[in-house]
C-alpha cells in the first residue's frame, strides 16, 4: 500500500465571519457616531434658525404692517418695545432683563449692536413714548433698528 494514499485532502478553514466586528470596526463606529452628532449639534448652534427669533421676525413684519395701516407711534413704541422685552426675557437672565426700565433697558439692548443707537438715537423712543400722550419718533428708523437688533442676535451664539 502506497503511504500518500492515506494522506487526507487540505481542509481549508471556515470562512472569517462578518458578526460580530472586530473591536477595531465598534472604535470606529463609535468615533462616526461621535463625530455626527457632534457636527448635528454644531450646525445647529451655528446655521439653524432659531425659532425664537423668527418667530420676533415675522411679530416685527405684523407691527409695521399694522403701523403703515394706522400710523400710531404710541402703539408703535409700545409693541416693539414688548417685543424686544420678551425676546430679552428668553434670551438674557430673567433677572438680568426683566424689571429694567430707561437708560439701564436701553444699554442691555445696546449690547448686542455694540453701539449706542438704543440709548442716543432713534431707539431712545422706547423707553419714553410709551408713556407719552402724543410721541414723536422715527418710525422707519426705529423699526430698522429693532430688525437690526434681532439679526445682531442671531449671529451672536
Amino acid at each position: 500500500m502506497n503511504p500518500l494514499e492515506q494522506l487526507r485532502d487540505i481542509h481549508l478553514p471556515a470562512a472569517i465571519p462578518w458578526w460580530p466586528l472586530a473591536p477595531g470596526w465598534w472604535l470606529l463606529g463609535g468615533l462616526l457616531l461621535a463625530g455626527l452628532l457632534l457636527g448635528w449639534r454644531w450646525w445647529r448652534r451655528t446655521k439653524a434658525p432659531r425659532p425664537l427669533l423668527v418667530a420676533a421676525r415675522g411679530e416685527l413684519a405684523g407691527i409695521e404692517r399694522r403701523y403703515r395701516a394706522e400710523p400710531r407711534p404710541d402703539r408703535l413704541a409700545r409693541e416693539l418695545s414688548e417685543l424686544l422685552r420678551r425676546v430679552c426675557v428668553v434670551r438674557y437672565p430673567r433677572a438680568d432683563s426683566a424689571g429694567l426700565t430707561g437708560d439701564p433697558w436701553l444699554a442691555l439692548l445696546d449690547g448686542a449692536l455694540g453701539g449706542n443707537d438704543f440709548r442716543e438715537g432713534s431707539g431712545r423712543a422706547l423707553a419714553e413714548a410709551p408713556y407719552r400722550q402724543d410721541p414723536v419718533l422715527d418710525a422707519e428708523a426705529l423699526i430698522a433698528l429693532v430688525g437690526r437688533w434681532l439679526r445682531a442676535l442671531e449671529t451672536r451664539r
